[in-house]
């Protein structure tokens, strides 16, 4: 049985508090409000609800009772049911907000993508403006596609490892500076056709490979690089797929 104590907000308002971390100012717990309804800090609903008991995850908050926001419900109910089919955990719902990315570090108004593709061009960008921040073109080689493409706006910085995928194969427990860092880690980035990229979605290498077959093995080296990198639980079946295609790569 879970201990709890009573502490008063800042209002009067007696509100019950888990006595072992949770607090009413930290974003991480999931709150619920004396209607029944679960809030996480996604919800529209977090900072107004005052009174709730607080638990450490979603799932939990579901298993004492609790329901979803009727926004919520139906990307809950398609989660979990990937999450049982693919043999894993079900973990909190991905938010790409959660997930800082294009991050200018330096200020100097380039950020990751733009800076990338300064980088990796094969011959001169321009810029949109005389300040030069935002790279319209140049030369750039997509591996998913075998191509070479000129105008910046058909490329998209791909994720080799997506960041969904990361935050259901053990990211979702990440602090918020971790996911910033792997969602601009440069290992973790390639420029490919727009096309591809939002073909592959979140998916990982044993349900989607580049259509280029001369890239495929390296692809997934760089995948199992990040995953190996990041500390990143794959599911047996998952290992098992990868597994086959390393081995197969392996020969001559």
């Amino acid at each position: 049985m879970i201990r709890k104590v009573f502490c008063f907000s800042i209002f009067f308002i007696v509100t019950a508090c888990d006595d072992t971390e949770a607090t009413v100012k930290d974003s991480s717990i999931v709150k619920l409000s004396s209607s029944g309804i679960c809030h996480d800090a996604s919800s529209s609903s977090y900072e107004r609800t005052k009174s709730f008991t607080p638990f450490s995850s979603l799932k939990n908050c579901l298993k004492a009772g609790g329901r979803l926001p009727k926004s919520q419900s139906s990307q809950y109910d398609k989660a979990e049911t990937e999450a049982i089919e693919e043999n894993r955990n079900f973990v909190s719902l991905y938010d790409r907000n959660d997930w800082p990315h294009w991050i200018d570090e330096d200020k100097d108004c380039q950020n990751t993508r733009h800076e990338l593709l300064i980088a990796t061009s094969k011959t001169r960008v321009t810029f949109k403006t005389d300040k030069g921040c935002l790279v319209i073109s140049g030369s750039w080689y997509d591996p998913y596609s075998g191509r070479v493409i000129v105008d910046a706006s058909a490329l998209d910085l791909d994720h080799i490892v997506p960041l969904r995928f990361a935050h259901g194969h053990g990211g979702n427990v990440w602090t918020r500076e971790k996911r910033q860092a792997f969602a601009n880690d440069y290992d973790n980035l390639v420029f490919v056709d727009a096309s591809l990229n939002r073909q592959k979605g979140a998916k990982g290498p044993d349900e989607w490979l580049p259509p280029n077959h001369r890239y495929r093995c390296t692809y997934i080296d760089s995948f199992m690089t990040v995953i190996e990198k990041y500390k990143l639980h794959l599911v047996p079946s998952e290992t098992r797929i990868i597994n086959k295609m390393q081995s197969a790569c392996s020969k001559p």
